[in-house]
């Protein structure tokens, strides 16, 4: 049993999915991301955004953000610029949300054609 846990997490498909959908299950990563979508923000602005968190617990949560490549940094002299990078949340949709929403779509057309 423990060598297939192992297997799973070398996985690239789901282990790229597992830390998406790690990153998005807490709500204070989630409010960075809203704060990042709206524009892209330091990390002093980030912490600023979340002021009833400490800076080392929000460094751990972008820590987080970056594994999941939900979220970019470069340094800009001694600030880091980050940046959403949305491509993680899309690729989420397309393999989970779209198809379950399409199938819903379906059955939904189905019953108003039989009614």
């Amino acid at each position: 049993m423990l060598y297939f846990y192992n297997m799973m997490d070398t996985a690239d498909k789901g282990s790229d999915d597992d830390r998406v959908f790690k990153a998005l299950a807490n709500p204070l990563r989630r409010r960075m991301l809203d704060a990042l979508r709206e524009a892209p923000r330091t990390t002093g602005e980030v912490c600023a955004a979340l002021p009833e968190i400490d800076r080392t617990t929000v460094l751990q949560h972008l820590k987080v953000l970056e594994g999941a490549e939900l979220v970019s940094g470069r340094r800009v002299g001694r600030e880091r610029h980050l940046t959403l990078s949305p491509l993680p949340i899309k690729r989420i949709h397309d393999r989970w949300i779209g198809a379950y929403a399409q199938a819903a779509v379906d059955l939904l057309a189905r019953l108003d054609d039989d009614g």
